[in-house]
């Protein structure tokens, strides 16, 4: 999962470097006034994704099977979390009614 974080970053960077020089050359149209900033962040954000989907499809597979996995386990330890409280709550209703 870090390994995708990471790889998307890095496209983002690359696609940041490269909308921030073509709005530096006059290439890519600027922001209002002072949102050059976010203009360039926006735009960049909005390159990058596209590219993202398509090169990162094997790591997000990869990632996506990580998170299934972990879910299961997370799963199956509340199932038994669960039944170890009911067999405890069922010895002591006995243990009361007994008495």
């Amino acid at each position: 999962m870090l390994r995708y974080t990471l790889m998307r970053l890095g496209i983002f960077v690359g696609c940041l470097v490269v909308v921030w020089g073509l709005v530096r050359f006059g290439i890519a149209p600027r922001g209002l006034g002072s949102s050059n900033g976010l203009w360039i962040a926006l735009l960049a954000l909005v390159v990058s994704a596209p590219i993202s989907f398509v090169a990162l499809r094997k790591e997000r597979d990869r990632a996506s099977v990580q998170v299934a996995r972990r879910v299961d386990r997370m799963k199956a330890n509340m199932q038994a979390s669960a039944g170890v409280e009911d067999l405890a709550d069922e010895q002591a209703r006995a243990r009361s009614q007994a008495s």
